[in-house]
């Protein structure tokens, strides 16, 4: 058996560089101190190191092409991240593959194999296991994580979601005085849901109220959120309010208790996150956190294509989002030919007397028709 090549690992842990460094010397790209460079190219020559057919790939620019991985490709948030990561790939004349992992057993296989033929990679944060990407990253091939937990060696772009949770949690409590909130979602779905769900509780403590333990677990697409209403029905907990993951499963929710003869607001008030077009369709509108779907597909895309040309990046880019009233939540409907929100755009702080929202108890609403059971909390 023939020896076994030189990694982009052992010639930087004998240069005392990092792998980026060592790319970009064997690559020819980016700026390396003359030293520096003189240290790698003796490593390099020391220990015999061949680049990679992907690296010559890189420096001929063969490929072309920029790789994307998500775990399903149905729904507006994916196509809507893939539209702006696609259309900052034709602006830079690169094609863009796309691999959906949902049904393929030995996906993390498939994501090495595409990196033979494309130039970078995007991963969708939960995608694939960390070690598929760490092995992505020791190969040399440029790697951006979207809506992932951020990473010291590799670059994530990601949407605020824990703190614009938090408020839209704290709009539910301090304005219109709900106590009774359930999140609906799966916290260890994404990095993303995880924020939301933590969002959420430290709302709870912020207010002085019972922290809750656990969410009603869904997953995040619509079929799932009726799967969820049936379940409160059949357990006969609605709460004041619920606060799903994402629109998605806000908008089965909203259908599934709908369909029951729930009235939303009147019986409970549903907030999504996305701002999906179908979000502001609705009767009622939906309240949610708008995030730009297709800015973060383009941001991505920017960041990857820097990385790609031996740029310097972002390690952890943040893009913000902003809450956005409707009258699922108990507002008021917004006014013909108004923007849908408060104004600015933004709900406002608890302190800050809102005169939007009026408390269910002083609106006048009917008493709710379901019974209401305690949620498990814990102090």
């Amino acid at each position: 058996m023939g020896k076994k090549p030189v990694s982009l690992h052992e010639v930087a842990a004998h240069a005392g560089v990092s792998i980026a460094t060592v790319s970009r010397v064997a690559r020819g790209v980016g700026q390396v101190a003359p030293a520096t460079r003189r240290r790698v190219e003796e490593a390099i020559a020391e220990l015999g190191f061949r680049p990679s057919h992907f690296g010559r790939a890189l420096v001929e620019r063969r490929h072309k092409a920029l790789g994307v991985v998500f775990p399903g490709l149905s729904g507006p948030y994916h196509s809507e991240v893939i539209a702006g990561f696609e259309e900052q790939a034709v602006a830079a004349h690169l094609s863009v593959l796309i691999l959906g992992t949902h049904l393929l057993k030995e996906s993390g296989d498939l994501v090495l194999t595409m990196a033979d033929r494309v130039d970078g990679i995007a991963v969708l944060g939960g995608s694939v296991p960390d070690d598929i990407v760490d092995t992505l990253r020791a190969r040399g091939c440029p790697v951006v994580v979207l809506a992932g937990e951020p990473r010291e060696d590799i670059p994530t772009i990601r949407t605020e979601s824990f703190e614009s949770t938090r408020r839209l949690t704290r709009h539910l409590i301090d304005d219109h005085g709900y106590r009774r909130l359930r999140f609906v979602g799966h916290p260890a779905g994404s990095p993303d849901a995880t924020a939301r769900w933590q969002g959420f509780r430290e709302a709870h403590r912020q207010a002085g109220l019972p922290v809750p333990r656990s969410p009603l677990l869904a997953g995040h697409d619509q079929p799932a959120g009726m799967i969820a209403a049936q379940q409160l029905l059949d357990a006969r907990e609605l709460p004041d309010a619920i606060v799903c993951v994402n629109d998605e499963c806000a908008l089965g929710i909203l259908v599934g208790l709908l369909g029951r003869g729930v009235r939303v607001p009147e019986d409970v008030a549903i907030t999504g996150f996305d701002d999906v077009p179908a979000a502001a369709l609705t009767a009622p509108g939906l309240t949610t956190v708008r995030q730009s779907m297709r800015a973060l597909g383009a941001r991505t895309a920017q960041v990857l294509c820097a990385a790609i040309n031996g740029e310097d990046v972002p390690r952890d880019e943040v893009l913000p989002s902003d809450i956005v009233i409707r009258s699922s939540c108990g507002c008021p409907p917004p006014r013909p030919g108004a923007r849908a929100g408060h104004p600015g755009g933004r709900a406002p702080e608890p302190s800050t007397p809102n005169t939007l929202c009026t408390p269910r108890r002083q609106a006048g609403y009917p008493s709710p028709r379901l019974t209401r059971h305690p949620i498990e909390e814990v102090t």
